[in-house]
């Protein structure tokens, strides 16, 4: 059995320079302002759509990025309906082949120190969900079947392409200190990286998450996790 800690990648994000002409010539259409439209005006034009609220503008540049992390955190991020997703999947993954290291992989749970009486609880959950399962393929079943006994910390990955109106909502709702702090531990760092690489889309709940945001950076206790050890 592998333990790993959850994290994301950004498969496709076109250079800022796109994105911010795409969305200025998109909005300057409903003005009939395209005669405005600079070598740098851009920037500011963007900066004035997000924070007016017209929204819509900026639903014509998308973003995808692949999450690992564990089943639990993609059955949150699949709620959010206005995007499209592609997820790895247990029908078809025979964890028993040697391309998986002939085990599962699982989560770290960042709630409990590794010296603790809940994390060993886990870890037994864990490894006991892991024998059964490569028991039932040994016996034949397949692997849609033996699925039925991996655990809820089971690594995943899931790819999610959506368009920039909506990852503000997503980081917005996922980053709040409401949101579970699985998916805490990808949405607050994904923020931030968003917000240095699109300050013009991003920067305004970078700084509403500021402090979230620099507690991540310093490790899981600062959100309200555990210690790693």
């Amino acid at each position: 059995m592998k333990v790993i800690a959850p994290y994301y990648e950004i498969l496709f994000l076109p250079p800022r320079e796109q994105v911010l002409a795409l969305v200025e010539a998109a909005g300057r259409t409903c003005y009939k302002s395209e005669h405005l439209i600079s070598s740098d005006s851009a920037p500011e034009f963007v900066r004035r759509i997000v924070d007016s609220g017209h929204h819509s503008v900026i639903e014509h540049s998308s973003l995808t990025v692949r999450f690992v992390c564990d089943r639990g955190v993609t059955h949150e991020l699949v709620r959010h309906r206005l995007a499209a997703y592609s997820q790895e999947s247990t029908r078809y993954a025979n964890y028993a082949q040697d391309r998986f290291g002939s085990q599962i992989t699982v989560i770290k749970p960042m709630f409990w120190p590794e010296d603790s009486e809940p994390y060993r609880l886990w870890e037994a959950a864990m490894a006991a969900a892991e024998e059964a399962y490569l028991a039932l393929l040994a016996g034949g079943a397949k692997p849609q079947e033996a699925r039925a006994v991996l655990p809820n910390s089971l690594k995943t990955e899931i790819v999610m392409t959506a368009n920039l109106r909506e990852w503000r909502h997503v980081l917005n709702l996922r980053s709040s200190k409401a949101a579970h702090p699985q998916i805490r531990q990808v949405s607050l760092p994904l923020l931030g990286e968003l917000a240095e690489r699109l300050p013009e889309f991003f920067a305004d709940l970078a700084e509403k998450y500021a402090k979230d945001i620099a507690d991540f950076a310093q490790g899981p206790a600062a959100l309200g996790g555990a210690e790693p050890a």
